[in-house]
């Protein structure tokens, strides 16, 4: 768990770090949630005149952002976690606003980070999946029932590799840094090996490696095509664990969604700046939201 006290302009006045606990069960992490927001509130009373005016926080998994309920969520082992209210009551009943991880990582990009300035963004991490942020007019769209920009799932490949959410051949089963790093290790004969290790070969030139990774930069632009064609964004951000590899990742992506695009516009496709503050820094921005009437409708590029 990554956790801040935030100033009105963005600053970070105190940052901390704890482990989830979850190996104790789901029960277990959200106490130690409920635990970490006290310890931040009485950080900040003590050493900076007084509590937090507002709170967020973001999770993973599928999460009811109006009625403030962590859905579910596959990693902790929750299910309808009432997670706003417990925390508003826990703080002494400041406003709390409760986001999905990835979508809340989007909303830090698009504001402040790579996406910082475009009407229109789409936020896509590379990591042990595939999610998506869309990013409209200062704010995140989490649909109508908190699915949206679950790029992940759309099927690039029909009839192929099994996915966990029922379907078969979808994008982050081909393009995931979870998905490379398992292509390598059966590749190089090291179970150890991951996407970074795989990118290092690339620029090496091992034939394999370079096999592998076209075959992941393909599937992800053949993703990322059927993205453009739907939202048209303006910029398009890349993050996670596969965007570490920098141009051995860029250069053949960029070219190969070119080459895909027919009428479509193509948008500028950037590297994430924020690294893995950006859910903390989002959770901030939507605490700030709560306290600020701004119409963020009205950001344009």
């Amino acid at each position: 768990m990554k956790a801040a006290l935030a100033g009105a302009n963005g600053e970070l006045l105190h940052r901390a770090r704890r482990a989830t606990g979850r190996e104790r069960g789901p029960d277990a992490v959200v106490e130690g949630i409920l635990d970490f927001a006290a310890e931040l509130r009485a950080y900040g009373i003590e050493h900076l005149g007084e509590p937090a005016a507002a709170a967020g926080v973001a999770v993973p998994g599928i999460v009811d952002e109006a009625r403030g309920i962590a859905s579910y969520s596959a990693n902790l082992g929750w299910r309808d976690v009432p997670l706003r209210e417990l925390l508003g009551a826990k703080l002494d009943g400041v406003p709390v606003a409760l986001g999905h991880d990835v979508r809340t990582g989007g909303l830090a990009e698009g504001r402040i980070g790579a996406g910082k300035g475009a009407d229109r963004f789409l936020f896509v991490p590379l990591g042990t999946g595939i999610a998506g942020a869309i990013g409209i007019g200062g704010r995140v769209e989490s649909g109508a029932h908190g699915f949206a920009g679950e790029i992940g799932h759309i099927v690039v490949r029909p009839g192929g590799t099994a996915c966990p959410c029922g379907q078969r051949g979808c994008l982050e089963r081909y393009a995931s840094a979870a998905a490379v790093s398992q292509a390598w290790a059966a590749a190089s004969g090291d179970p150890g090996a991951d996407a970074a290790d795989c990118a290092k070969a690339v620029v090496s030139g091992d034939p394999n490696a370079v096999r592998i990774w076209q075959d992941a930069v393909d599937a992800l632009a053949d993703g990322l095509v059927t993205a453009l064609t739907l939202l048209d964004p303006r910029t398009l951000i890349i993050g996670g664990g596969l965007a570490e590899a920098g141009e051995t990742l860029f250069t053949p992506l960029r070219d190969a969604v070119r080459q895909r695009v027919t009428f479509q516009k193509l948008p500028s496709i950037v590297p994430a700046a924020l690294g893995d503050t950006a859910g903390c820094l989002g959770a901030g921005l939507l605490a700030w939201d709560l306290l600020d009437n701004t119409d963020r409708t009205e950001v344009t590029a």
